[in-house]
């Protein structure tokens, strides 16, 4: 790899259509937040002539990060795609957050790629949500390279963080994550620290210079020799053990020397086949300099050992109806339509805009193709099933757009105009419709409970929410029926300030944030009696009526019994349905402090009615009037919902979960060993205590756990608890 720079130097800059499968590499970017992935791909967009000048995050000038949002925070919050050309190659660079409220956008850009470069900074380290994307990636087998950015900070240093990223990422086989290239020192400054100007290419034995702005290829020096020989024999040894030629060991074992061209198809199988590491550098390139550090070596590791579309094996394909389809040929541009929607965005100027990865088939403008959804109706996304026709197809260049004839199995394009079409809906050929496996996607457990800021701004919250949740399938909309509060659920407070902020930019909506109220319920603590009396005289027709009922609780879950045991007709039987009536409702309102009452048996023992004044309006008044006075009477248990709250978290934070659940009133249930040294923690804790755990847990694991939470049934919540929630319903 280390002397085949731009080898077809005509052929880089942007990228527009593809026109082969084999001629397309999709490369996601993964890496904490800071760790230099938009810096990266500016360098990289540089390097290949897509740009004359790299932009800086600071200044909001890269490609990548675009949106307003973007350059406010100088941080990513949404997938970009930078496509370029290197060497004949099409590289869809696909650059995503790094901070865990934006994991929906990383996981989309994980499905359209094919591989992954790993970012870590030199100065930073790795942190544990990185570790957990780099499993997932192993346990599908997603090849994945490392690059090693802040080499410039003075207390970066490249060996220790590549012997951290064996370790951290090389689990039973280190020797699979090892460097190709060296840092190159320059002359030390007046502060001690010596910056990195080139590298060492380990298997070509070459220096590759960037000092002057562009890379030049020199012979190291003698002194420089045996450091390069002890870290290229271990490389060599690496790549042969992941060899699929058995013989290669014993060759080199026997003194044989290896030629170079053997060792680089070997480790270019071995990277694709994702079963080696390699460890690369990289830095942007200085003011006015055409090639940063590094940015040559990693674009030749893209396109030679990253591999292809037609490597990789499609996500299961059914029908719509759930019958499983096998495909022909995978990524074939001549096979049946198959491609999925990854990323969903609005622009005010061209409408609802989709990036779609194609899977197989060709996608061409002004096509009709069928969109099939997942039926995502927890979350707030409509399910359909519909035909639309395609608008433009276009290649995005961050929020720039060069409009495509096409887009082939393996590609990735921008499609205008699909009104209906969400992220993770699939299209297909009309006349036959198929449906892809979606991809995983996490649970948003942060509630945030909204309301229209103005009567202008209601009128507009129903659409503006709906578009906003078509873009993030990470985000969940409730019309909750209990407190008639409207919320978005969401995986973080950055994940939520972000949709506040769409609302208000994307689509004018303004909304206040109100205190997200959970659903409680009221029960009677011990049996009581009530007698409802409703009897007006106003001149012609009154209203009589009486009745008298017995309330005693039930066991969880019962819900509302209503019985009947008068006896003589003292309500007569025209009536007996209308008390039932105006008990239940007055049982929907609440009779303490105005959640419904649940559990109870009430039994309806005796009345009294007139022949002439009695209507059923009347008994359904007494009826709400005479549970009104039972619980008057008795003590009343105001009941929160309990959640099974599942954790998995690093052992070593297990203590510190497990007790941070008991101050949360919770009970933990049970632990297991889930591998990989981590800890299912399973507990019940009331919902009341969990509403911000999503952003409390991501701070008490430093954002390496997970949970999941699901409701059990409601109990009876602590008096002094109940006390206090009483006394903050008075004050508002």
């Amino acid at each position: 790899m280390g002397d085949k720079a731009n080898a077809h130097p005509g052929a880089a800059g942007r990228a527009t259509a593809a026109d082969h499968p084999a001629s397309v590499r999709n490369v996601v970017l993964v890496g904490h937040s800071g760790s230099g992935k938009t810096t990266l791909v500016e360098a990289l967009a540089l390097t290949a002539g897509a740009v004359n000048r790299a932009g800086r995050v600071e200044d909001g000038g890269t490609v990548s990060d675009y949106d307003e949002i973007e350059h406010r925070q100088q941080r990513s919050v949404q997938l970009s795609l930078v496509p370029v050309e290197w060497g004949g190659y099409k590289i869809n660079l696909l650059d995503t957050p790094g901070y865990a409220d934006f994991v929906g956008e990383l996981r989309a850009g994980l499905r359209a790629a094919d591989a992954a470069l790993f970012v870590v900074s030199a100065s930073d380290g790795v942190d544990g949500s990185t570790r957990m994307v780099w499993e997932e990636c192993a346990a599908v087998g997603m090849p994945r390279a490392i690059v090693i950015t802040h080499l410039e900070a003075a207390r970066a240093d490249f060996e220790e963080m590549t012997r951290i990223c064996a370790e951290t990422f090389g689990g039973d086989d280190p020797d699979a994550v090892l460097p190709l290239y060296l840092p190159l020192r320059g002359p030390q400054g007046p502060d001690g620290h010596a910056p990195v100007t080139g590298l060492t290419g380990l298997l070509t034995r070459k220096l590759f210079d960037y000092s002057s702005g562009e890379r030049k290829e020199s012979e190291p020096g003698p002194e420089q020799l045996p450091a390069i020989e002890e870290a290229r024999n271990r490389l060599i040894e690496g790549i042969i053990a992941e060899s699929e030629d058995e013989t290669l060991m014993d060759r080199y074992l026997g003194g044989e020397a290896i030629d170079v061209k053997t060792l680089v198809d070997d480790l270019e199988r071995a990277v694709a086949r994702g079963v080696f590491h390699p460890v690369l550098a990289a830095a942007p390139a200085a003011e006015g300099a055409r090639q940063g550090l590094g940015t040559v070596e990693l674009l030749e590791l893209v396109t030679g050992g990253f591999p292809t579309p037609l490597e990789r094996e499609t996500p299961s394909v059914t029908t719509p109806e759930g019958r499983p389809r096998e495909l022909t040929s995978a990524c074939d541009p001549d096979g049946p339509l198959v491609a999925e929607v990854v990323k969903t965005a609005s622009d005010p100027y061209v409408g609802r805009i989709s990036l779609v990865r194609v899977f197989s088939g060709t996608l061409r403008p002004d096509a009709t193709v069928h969109v099939s959804g997942h039926g995502l109706a927890d979350r707030g996304h409509e399910d359909h099933d519909v035909d639309e026709r395609i608008g433009a197809l276009s290649a995005p260049f961050g929020k720039q757009q060069r409009t495509l004839t096409h887009c082939i199995a393996g590609d990735l394009a921008c499609v205008a105009k699909l009104n209906r079409a969400e992220t993770g809906d699939t299209l297909s050929a009309k006349d036959d419709p198929l449906l892809m496996e979606p991809w995983e996607m996490p649970d948003p457990l942060l509630p945030l409970a909204i309301q229209a800021h103005s009567k202008a701004d209601e009128d507009k919250l129903s659409q503006g929410l709906a578009r906003l949740v078509a873009e993030d399938p990470t985000m969940r909309l409730e019309q909750n029926q209990d407190t008639h509060q409207v919320v978005l659920w969401c995986l973080g407070e950055a994940h939520a300030d972000v949709a506040l902020e769409r609302l208000r930019s994307r689509y004018g909506v303004q909304v206040d944030v109100i205190p997200h109220r959970v659903s409680l319920r009221e029960t009677f603590a011990d049996r009581s009696a009530g007698r409802g009396r409703h009897v007006k005289q106003s001149g012609g027709h009154g209203q009589y009526a009486i009745c008298e009922i017995e309330v005693e609780p039930l066991p969880g879950g019962s819900g509302i019994e209503f019985v009947d045991k008068v006896v003589g007709g003292a309500v007569p039987r025209q009536f007996i349905p209308s008390v039932e009536k105006g008990v239940r409702a007055q049982a929907a309102k609440g009779v303490a402090a105005g959640y419904p009452l649940i559990d109870v048996r009430i039994t309806l023992r005796d009345g009294k009615a007139h022949s002439v004044d009695s209507s059923d309006a009347a008994f359904q008044t007494a009826g709400a009037l005479a549970l009104r006075e039972a619980a008057a009477d008795a003590k009343i248990h105001l009941l929160e919902p309990v959640a099974e709250v599942s954790v998995l978290v690093g052992d070593s934070y297990v203590g510190p979960v497990m007790s941070d659940l008991s101050g949360r009133r919770g009970r933990v249930v049970g632990t297991e060993q889930a591998g990989g040294g981590r800890t299912l923690v399973r507990a019940e804790v009331p919902e009341i205590e969990i509403d911000r755990y999503a952003v409390d847990l991501r701070s008490l694991s430093h954002g390496t756990a997970r949970f999941g939470r699901r409701y059990t049934r409601h109990e009876p919540m602590p008096s002094r608890v109940a006390d206090k929630l009483r006394e903050r319903t008075k004050e508002n």
